[in-house]
């Protein structure tokens, strides 16, 4: 099983911070693609990954037990 951490507007359209799913063997676009399926998140392709705590590329396979983050851009001035 994995952990999905969401942040800022994922977050409020998961409506939750955190999910625990088996992710396990897929890679971070298909859990990117099957994720905006399901709860209708926008803008998916400019969101950032961390798998462990480390950025990750979209072609990069999943572990079971990896903690996988979805960072949003973020502007500010």
């Amino acid at each position: 099983m994995n952990k999905v951490l969401f942040f800022a507007h994922l977050r409020d359209a998961v409506g939750e911070e955190s999910l625990v799913l088996e992710a396990a063997g897929k890679t971070v676009a298909e859990l990117k693609s099957e994720l905006a399926a399901k709860y209708d998140l926008p803008r998916m392709e400019t969101v950032m990954t961390a798998i462990n705590e480390e950025f990750a590329s979209n072609d990069e396979v999943i572990c079971d037990d990896d903690e996988i983050a979805f960072i949003p851009p973020v502007s500010g001035g």
